[in-house]
This record gives structure tokens, sequence and C-alpha cells, in this order.
């Protein structure tokens, strides 16, 4: 053979051969690779089982009992929604700029692929992306990130069978929400339904078409498209996925101009634990929910999971009510905090006892907080010195610190920072209907980023003049006393001997002033500690505390005289919750705050309710109601109609303890029942006398002010109702002519 033939034999073959398999060796490699794959040759695919069941973190929610969303637990923040809950605008946006051929392949769009060969063979890179949405969502759901090029591709080849298989499994709809549910949008906004909410303030199906734009356009690059970082990007982004929308018919030409103007107007909700609503409840409902779940197994085996599992925690909390008491104590205690500061204004051991010396404040305050303080545990740790502590506790440091205008940033000792929050006053709210005993409010304290410390639960001070009413139902239990009883007004003595004490207990009353008869009304309305001592001689503390232990108070309580004037310490919960049995005709039930607990499907894992004990016949409770009538008609209490014009029947009680450390009020009308505390987390601060220090004063107001806007809200349906009379009558007297206006000091 010459070599002009030669060559032509090799030209001839290698038209023959050569240029069909260098045109169809792309399709054998990607076909030998997708077989690969699809065997499982570069690791495991998921099984139908797995593709049905996503390992997906999904947040459970904390709901209100009026629908709201209260809170999440979660490692991300992510929620389910189904497609028939997503904006039309939010669909036809990620169809036009993500998959514009969506509905019309089975998971890998070929005319894409083609595109992006382009792209590279011609070196243009404006010609657009190949994945598919259902790629996306596969790369999403079920790819670790590849270490290297290599991983990279058989990654590619993987998604394109997962992809597949998605589609044959799931409808088009289906992949949307799964999509959407899945996509990351940053500041822990996992999921359509968290960015919706936490970028807008909305829900999903309520995004307009440029709110929609906004969040798709993120879907390019979610950090380079972060709105609140680089708004102006985010918005020629946003402008770019209206284009779209205009090019595959999904929006007008001048709708797109009038939006492609309008600036990014984010109504940015950030995801906290120590912010939003309730935060103290959902505090001590993660508490609740951690003990929970060791108790539920899933059909698994496995125990559940509260910051992955998708749980729905359907609570007794009104988002309505919540707020209203988040208000009251807010605005309350901050006006309170200018007066406590004014009033120790020149003092130079404010805010602590005037008859304390420095040394003292030392000894008992400052050093004991130090000890106690997050600082001195770290420093403790790393072996430094007491001497050493101590310095670094007296050497200026930035910060930053809560004020009730706001954090300010400053450079202070830790020592003064200390000083500085011993000052604070705080507060907690409880708020609960009788007849269930659901919880419809919940305030633990003033801020929860600031301070944890839940002052319903948690926190037990001494309750003061509120325990009075347990001794009076056990007297009125025990010898059915009319509230017209007279009783004279002259000091009690218990004998060291009978009462083994150390010394004889003789109670006085807070004016130091006797004389006369008064009537039970008139004991508990002025607060008499005369008339309380009388009555614990007549049935004894261990009487006393086994009413209360029937009401719910579990507290200890010390079977000593001295009971009867409460120095007993007690939670706001347990009180609030005893006081709930009076507004129930006598009938106690535990408080709650779960009304069930739902899976991710809706399945109802339990249900929740109390059981109703009888503690006081209707009648006996009557008389209880009408004697805490009295202390709002005419006592302590009275300042809820003259200064806050509440004039329907209210029933109540206020407290002050010694030294004038803690304010109470807990009051109730036949359907709701709400118990106010306030004071310093440090008992020896407090006012220096009766005239601010006095549960009228310092606790009583967020209870009307909290009432007043549970009145005004139409929504919320509060009784402004007589007490229901009982059926069987009452058998002794009630209107006892005594009752009327007095002078007196509001509040002991």
């Amino acid at each position: 053979m010459t070599e002009k033939n030669k060559k032509y034999y090799w030209i001839k073959i290698f038209v023959r051969y050569g240029i069909p398999s260098v045109f169809f060796l792309p399709f054998i490699t990607i076909s030998l690779c997708l077989f690969l794959a699809s065997k499982g040759a570069w690791g495991p695919l998921p099984d139908f089982k797995e593709l049905e069941n996503p390992e997906t973190n999904l947040a459970t929610e904390i709901l209100s009992t009026d629908n709201k969303v209260l809170g999440k637990y979660f490692y991300e923040n992510r929620t389910h929604v189904e497609y028939d809950d997503l904006s039309p605008d939010l669909i036809n946006a990620l169809i036009a700029t993500e998959d514009e051929r969506f509905f019309n392949h089975s998971g890998i769009d070929f005319i894409a692929l083609f595109r992006v060969a382009k792209g590279i063979l011609t070196g243009n890179s404006n010609l657009g992306g190949g994945s598919t949405i259902t790629q996306q969502l596969a790369k999403m759901f079920f790819s670790k990130r590849p270490s290297s090029k290599i991983e990279r591709v058989q990654q590619k080849f993987k998604e394109w069978i997962i992809a597949l298989r998605i589609e044959r499994k799931y409808s088009k709809q289906e992949i949307i929400a799964m999509y959407l549910n899945r996509f990351d949008f940053l500041n822990l906004a996992v999921g359509i339904k968290s960015a919706a909410k936490i970028y807008f303030n909305t829900s999903p199906d309520q995004l307009t078409i440029e709110q929609s734009a906004t969040l798709i356009g993120m879907a390019k690059n979610p950090s380079l498209y972060n709105p609140l970082r680089r708004a102006e990007k985010t918005k020629i982004r946003r402008n770019i996925v209206l284009n779209q929308m205009v090019k595959n018919k999904y929006l007008s030409e001048s709708v797109k101009d009038s939006l492609s103007v309008v600036p990014i107007i984010l109504n940015y909700n950030k995801v906290d634990h120590n912010e939003g609503s309730a935060t103290y409840f959902r505090e001590h409902l993660r508490g609740f929910m951690s003990e929970w779940v060791k108790k539920r197994e899933k059909e698994t085996g496995e125990i559940y999971n509260i910051y992955k599992d998708g749980l729905k925690i359907y609570t007794t909390i009104d988002s309505r009510m919540q707020k209203y008491a988040e208000e009251s104590v807010k605005a309350h205690i901050k006006s309170l905090q200018k007066k406590f500061y004014y009033h120790w204004e020149d003092f130079e051991t404010a805010p602590y006892d005037t008859s304390w010396r420095q040394g003292q404040i030392d000894t008992l305050i400052l050093i004991p907080a130090i000890k106690r303080s997050e600082r001195y545990r770290k420093l403790k740790n790393k072996k430094i010195t007491e001497e050493n502590i101590l310095n670094i506790f007296n050497t200026p440091t930035p910060m930053s610190v809560f004020s009730w205008n706001g954090r300010i940033d400053t450079v202070i000792t830790p020592l003064d920072s200390i000083k500085y929050y011993n000052y604070f006053l705080h507060s907690g709210l409880i708020s609960i209907e009788p007849s269930s005993g659901h919880i419809k409010a919940w305030v633990g304290g003033i801020n929860h980023q600031q301070f944890k410390y839940d002052h319903v639960k948690d926190g037990k001070r001494q309750v003061g003049s509120t325990f009075k009413p347990f001794l009076y139902a056990t007297a009125i239990d025990q010898f059915k006393y009319s509230p017209c009883l007279q009783i004279p007004n002259v000091q009690v003595i218990f004998e060291k001997e009978k009462w083994r004490l150390d010394q004889d207990y003789i109670p006085q009353n807070a004016n130091k002033k006797y004389g006369g008869e008064l009537t039970l009304t008139e004991g508990l309305a002025q607060s008499k500690n005369t008339i309380s001592a009388y009555l614990m001689k007549q049935v004894g503390p261990r009487k006393v505390i086994n009413l209360a232990r029937k009401m719910g108070i579990s507290s200890y309580l010390p079977a000593v005289p001295s009971l009867c004037l409460g120095t007993a310490e007690i939670s706001l919960f347990e009180m609030t919750g005893a006081y709930s049995t009076f507004a129930n005709a006598g009938i106690y039930l535990e408080p709650i705050f779960v009304s069930r607990i739902e899976d991710r499907n809706g399945v109802v894992l339990e249900q929740f309710a109390s059981t109703p004990k009888e503690v006081l016949n209707e009648e006996k409770n009557y008389i209880m109601i009408k004697l805490l009538q009295g202390v709002v008609i005419s006592g302590s209490g009275q300042r809820l109609r003259w200064k806050y014009n509440l004039r329907n029947p209210i029933a109540g009680k206020t407290g002050t303890t010694q030294n004038h450390s803690d304010g109470w009020f807990i009051g109730f009308v036949p359907n709701l029942v709400t118990g106010v505390w306030t004071g310093a987390d440090n008992r020896s601060v407090r006012f220096r006398d009766i005239h601010l220090g006095q549960g009228a004063e310092m606790a009583l107001p967020i209870w009307a002010n909290y009432m007043i806007k549970v009145y005004e809200d139409p929504n919320i349906t509060i009784s402004n109702d007589e007490f229901k009379f009982p059926e069987n009558g009452i058998s002794v007297p009630i209107n006892c002519n005594e009752i009327k206006e007095l002078e007196t000091e509001e509040e002991f």
C-alpha cells in the first residue's frame, strides 16, 4: 500500500469510526456514569423509604390558644408548609427563574444542559445554569459537600439519579413545596414559612410579587443577596427575577416597571429565644418538654427530639392576653424604676437599708454577688487567685448594659455592673382561667435577655398579707363564720410554752392602733394583723397548712403562728393557682399550660387536662369571695375603683412583706384570676417606706392596666358580671352595714 493510500485509509477509518465515536462518546460516558451511580458505585443512594421520609430538621412550634406561633425550638428554624399554602406569585417567580421547563421535564432538563455546554465551549458564563429544581432539591436533601472536583462530578450524577426517582415518586407540586421548605434563606430562616415571617412578618400565602421575587432571588446565593446586609445587590437580583417573570408571561411589563423602582422594604423579625412573646414561658416549656420526651417514644423506639421532630405544642396561652400582660409589666416597672432612683437619690448606702454601713453591704451583698457571677466562675476555673479576681472585678472593662431606654455601651468595672443591676426592680405576672386551670398569660420578668430568672415559677418570696385568705378560709370552713362576725381589735398573745416558741409572739398592726371591734370583712380589707392572729389562735397553723395544700401550695409552710402574717416563701404560680379555687366555686384545678402535643403529621401524642378537687363548698367559698370583694370595695384594693375605674365585681388581696421588699396583688373576676409580684432580685433592695413600697403601689397597677387592656379587646371575653350566688343560698349574714369607704393606710 502506497503512502498516499495509507493516508486515505486512515482518513476513511476516522470518518467511519472516529467521528461517530467523538459524537457518541460523551453520551456513552454519561450513560456509564449514570449506571455506576445508580448501582451505588460512588456511594449509597437513598431508597424510596428515605425519599418519603428524608432526614430533615423540622422546628417544633409553640402555638397559642388563638393559633399564633409564640416561638419554636430548633436546630434549623424550619416549619413545613403545603403547596396550597404558597403564594402563586412565589411559585411563578421560582419556576421563571430557576427552571422554566419545570412542568415539561422528568427531573433533568437536557435543553438547559446543552445551553450550559455551549456556554463552556464559548466561554460565555451568562447563559444560565443547568440544574433543575428537582436536582437542586436532591442536592439539598441527600448530598454532602464534596471534598474534590472528582467527588463533585460523582455527586452530580447521583443527583441526576435521585432527581429521576423523586420525579417518579412525587408530583410537581410536592417537589416545589419540598424545595421551598428545605431552602436556607439565612438569618435562621430555613424554609419559606420562616423566611416569610422573618423578613416580611407574613405567611407564604400572603407574600406579594416583590416579596416573592426577593426571596426567590436569594436562591442563587443567599449570602451574596442577603437583604439585611446587601440591600442594593438584593434589589438588582430581585429585578432580574421580575424580568424572568415577564419573559415567561407571569407578569406584565408595566407591573414589572412599577415594582422595579420600589426599594426592598423589610419587616424583619429577629429569631432569638430571648426575644418575641412569652420568652420566660417558652423557657419553662422547654424544661417541661425535655422531661416529656423522655417518657414518649416513636414507633421506631427512639425518643422524640423537640429540636428536629417538628412537634406542635398547643399551649393554653392567649397571645393577645400575653401581649397585654407584657406591656403592662414593662410600662409600670419602667415608671416605678424612675421613682425608685429618685426615692434613693443622695443616700450613701442606696438602695439598701439606711442603717447599714458600707462594710455590711460589701460582706452581705457585694462579695456574695461576685462569687455567684459567671465571670467569677470562669476566673476561678483558670486557677486565678482571689486577690487577682477582686482586682479584675475592680478594673474598668468595656461592656453593654441593659437600660429601659435600650442597651448602653460603656466602660465600667464588673463590680460596678453588679451594683448597677442590683438597683433594678423586677416583676412577674400569671393569669389563669379558673374553670379549666388554663394559664392565659405568663410574664416571668422584665427582660429575658438580661434577666433569666423566672419570677412566676422559680422565684419564691414572702407573700405577706396575700396568705391571709387561706387563714380566713380555714376559719370559715371550720366554724362557718359570717363576714359580719365582730372580733376585738386587740393584740393577741401566742404564749411561748403552748406554741413552743423562744418567746411570746405578739403580732402588731402596721399602724400600731388598736381598740374597738372589726368585722371579718373589715379585718381582711384593712389587713389587720390582730384579726389574723385571733383566727390563727382559733384554728392553729396545721389546719391552715392542710387547706393551703389542698389549694395547690406545695412550698414549705412553717407550722408557726407567724404564718398568719404571710412569712412563708411561695411562688407566684402557686399563689395564683390557689386563688383560682375561690374564683371557681371552691374547686381547685391544677394550673396547666399545654392542652395537647401533636407530631409533625398532626397525630395527637398526648392531651392534658386538670382533675377538679373540691376544697370548699359553694356557700363557704362565696363567703370568701365576699370578704375578698371587701378588699376592693373598702380596703387596700379600692384604688382599682377610684383610680382605674374598674367598677365591676372584683375580688382580691394585696400583700406587702417586711421592710417593703415585696409587693403583691392577686385579683379575680368570675372567669379570670391574675397574680402580680414586684420587687428586686436582692431582698435587701427595697423602698424605705410603705408609701411606694406596698402591694397597692408596686403590683396592683400592673393588674389594673392589664385588665383594662383585656376588657378593651372585643375579641376576648372576660366577665364583668357578679360572682355566682350559691344555688342553696347562704345561711349566715353577708351584707354587713359596716362595709364602707374607710380612711386607712393602704396595705400592710
